[in-house]
């Protein structure tokens, strides 16, 4: 970007010198061009979501689930890499599995990158695309099952409470139930 500004400078002080250099030989030589001043690049807009790690952060009640990407090494994917749908659970999902579980899965990054990916699906779908599925393959490679029941979407045998939170590089909705392959 900010070599696109300066070629961008470079170019239009060349038009401007550009008569003056085509002047008579009996006139003096332009004085040497200045270099431009180097210009900064513009933050992203204030009401511009950030990442899907940033958004699921701000929100707070996704520490457990931003917690287990990183001890995943998936932290860094879904903050630069996408566009991505993720079924985020709530810390009070990851909560609600049976005791210990959670801390077998932190010890064992493999099976835990295994049951985050199957939470993630490929681009970006959006609520109104969600509920005309009946499916969807995960990035772990397995499929969810979506269905609408008593105007309530599930996505295998969790509730999505909370649909379309826009991030950079995707959107999240949230899910009340930890998914796992397999077994709901």
């Amino acid at each position: 970007m900010i070599m696109k500004r300066f070629l961008g400078l470079a170019l239009v002080a060349g038009l401007l010198t550009f008569p003056a250099a085509c002047g008579t030989a009996d006139e003096p030589p332009p004085p040497p061009a200045t270099e431009a001043p180097e210009v900064e690049e513009a933050a992203p807009a204030p009401d511009e979501p950030g990442s899907i790690v940033a958004v699921a952060a701000a929100a707070g009640n996704f520490e457990t689930l931003i917690a287990a990407a990183s001890a995943a090494n998936l932290a860094e994917t879904l903050d630069t890499g996408g566009p991505f749908t993720v079924f985020a659970p709530t810390d009070e999902a990851f909560a609600a599995l049976p005791e210990g579980t959670l801390e077998g899965l932190l010890a064992d990054p493999e099976a835990l990158a295994e049951i985050l990916l199957y939470h993630v699906v490929a681009g970006e779908v959006r609520a109104a695309q969600v509920v005309e599925m009946s499916s969807a393959e995960t990035l772990q490679g397995g499929e969810l099952t979506i269905m609408v029941h008593d105007d309530m979407v599930m996505v295998n045998n969790a509730t999505v409470t909370a649909t379309d939170i826009e991030a950079s590089n995707g959107v999240i909705h949230v899910i009340d139930t930890v998914l796992l392959p397999g077994g709901n």
